[in-house]
């Protein structure tokens, strides 16, 4: 088979790559669909950029994806290398090999210029992911409207021109893939653990006595009173 392919090992089948994302999970909709249950509905996509290819797992399972045994967010992919998606294995083929030198190194692109609203629409967007320091989902453009008090309308045009600008190219998940790029590239730091940042505590001020009320233990009501109908004239001294 001409250019990159993967072929899952349990059924032998060679799947070719897409031209720019292959998408692989357990859901019917994918372009390589693992029977395992260890396996998401959309558990990982294989990006192709010209003879290059790099997996992005997409953090929705709890097993993750491994290249060659090691647990991995995203990698470059050489031929040969086996992928592991929960317990499914595959193997990629067909990718050119090369001794990549230092200038040739596929170290991500810098980032693109962004302007202050399309930082935080980003930093909105990875918030919900880096919270516990694990990616799992980012916000929808409605949570980021909410966060950012704005029209959902002009969250999703802010999203429209990020995508452009970070070359994710239309498909599944575009969000998900954005918030990857965003992190990868150090442009949204996680949030410090839960417990590890101190909020300051507000200072007790001094209590201020009040001078018509008088101090110690307050009195019931009716105390010292005769009672009602009780019919006992008051007694003076004589």
């Amino acid at each position: 088979m001409e250019g990159p392919y993967i072929r899952i090992e349990d059924s032998g089948e060679v799947i070719p790559l897409g031209e720019a994302v292959t998408t692989v999970g357990r859901g019917s909709g994918v372009d390589v669909r693992l029977g395992d249950p260890s396996v998401s509905r959309l558990h990982a996509e294989i990006v192709r950029r010209g003879p290059y290819a790099y997996v992005t797992d997409l953090g929705l399972s709890r097993n993750g994806t491994r290249v060659n045994g090691r647990l991995v967010a995203r990698r470059v992919l050489d031929d040969g290398d086996v992928l592991t998606f929960g317990n499914a294995r595959c193997r990629i083929g067909g990718i050119p090999t090369e001794d990549l030198s230092a200038e040739t190194d596929l170290r991500r692109s810098p980032s693109p210029e962004l302007t202050r609203r399309e930082l935080d629409v980003l930093t909105s967007l990875c918030q919900p992911a880096l919270s516990d320091e694990a990616f799992v989902a980012p916000a929808t453009a409605r949570e980021i409207a909410a966060d950012l008090v704005v029209t959902e309308a002009a969250v999703k045009q802010h999203l429209l021109r990020l995508y452009q600008k970070f070359r994710i190219p239309e498909g599944t998940n575009r969000r998900v893939r954005l918030a990857n790029e965003v992190v990868s590239l150090g442009l949204v730091r996680p949030l410090p653990p839960a417990g590890r940042e101190k909020v300051p505590q507000p200072q007790p001020q001094p209590s201020r006595s009040t001078p018509d009320r008088p101090s110690g233990p307050p009195v019931p009501a009716g105390a010292g009173r005769t009672p009602a109908g009780s019919g006992l004239p008051e007694r003076r001294a004589s």
